[in-house]
């Protein structure tokens, strides 16, 4: 998937036979070639936008008609031609489409799934009975805040869509991947201190954007706590990293007891976009990873070093 695929990233998908999502007219020329150098059809899939609106943070919805990824869909039927003109090189599997990230209310996906239906008749329509696959997305939002809110399961997004889906005889498939990791981790940082500037009170970590921006990135939510009780006078504080940017945060106007230096600080529900948007700007090199299991703490990835970055 990707509106950016490489051409021996296609290459290898098509060899090892791994459905790919066709999202523009040179993305489908690519494909049609990789499938020619492989001597293989490549099993393709139409990235449509159904433009549903996902009520989240600009930069993570990504199913509206002006968004980056998928075809233009008033050129579907360009693109049906296309693939019925070279069978040898492209079968069209399916349709795919993907609203957008830390989706909260569940009905947005039976929208989608209510379009993609009508989408699927045209597709058949043209001549393509054998379509086998709908991908649905995901991008089921958790509890960031940690307020008790019921968000939408991965069951309850199939149980949703299932209704409109009936009697298509299609695999339905979903992403439900944030969902699942996202409460698996926490970014662990230590105080460096707690300063003031006369109006706002700042706590100063070790931690920084580098290892978690999605705060610094989409002005979003992660619970944060100390890693032990604390007596210190509780404070509103924004908690900052040492990065060169007013906008390095880990979170903006947290009530938290006053942390002594040294103080253990984590920051909740990093499994998802944390390590893996990681990186050594402003010389932060990436931290250590710990795996805990069965009351054992084990470290499965060391820090980097700044000889590893030279």
């Amino acid at each position: 998937n990707g509106n950016g695929k490489l051409p021996k990233e296609l290459e290898l998908a098509v060899e090892l036979g791994v459905l790919v999502n066709i999202d523009s007219e040179f993305d489908l020329e690519n494909i049609r070639q990789a499938a020619k150098n492989v001597g293989k059809a490549a099993r393709v899939l139409i990235r449509i936008n159904p433009d549903v609106d996902p009520e989240v943070h600009p930069y993570v919805s990504t199913g509206l008609a002006g968004s980056k990824f998928g075809i233009r869909n008033t050129h579907l039927q360009w693109f049906l031609d296309e693939i019925k003109a070279d069978p040898e090189r492209l079968q069209l599997v399916g349709v795919h489409c993907h609203l957008g990230s830390t989706i909260s209310k569940v009905r947005i996906f039976k929208d989608a799934a209510e379009l993609m239906v009508g989408y699927v008749a045209r597709i058949r329509a043209a001549g393509f009975a054998d379509l086998q696959f709908l991908n649905i997305g995901g991008g089921l939002g958790i509890d960031y805040e940690r307020q008790g809110a019921v968000l939408p399961s991965p069951k309850d997004l199939i149980d949703t869509v299932r209704g409109a889906l009936g009697g298509l005889g299609l695999t339905l498939v979903i992403e439900p991947g944030r969902s699942m990791v996202a409460t698996s981790a926490v970014l662990a940082a230590t105080v460096t201190g707690v300063k003031t500037n006369g109006a706002k009170d700042f706590v100063v970590v070790d931690g920084s954007m580098a290892e978690l921006i999605r705060p610094a990135l989409y002005d979003a939510y992660q619970h944060i706590e100390l890693t032990a009780p604390s007596d210190g006078e509780v404070k509103e504080f924004d908690v900052v990293g040492p990065v060169c940017e007013s906008g390095d945060y880990l979170g903006k106007g947290r009530a938290l007891p006053t942390p002594a230096p040294g103080a253990g600080l984590v920051v909740m529900d990093a499994g998802a976009y944390c390590m893996a948007m990681a990186s050594t700007y402003n010389l932060k090199m990436r931290p250590a990873e710990w795996w805990v299991a069965g009351g054992e703490l084990r470290q499965i990835r060391r820090a980097e070093a700044l000889e590893d970055h030279l």
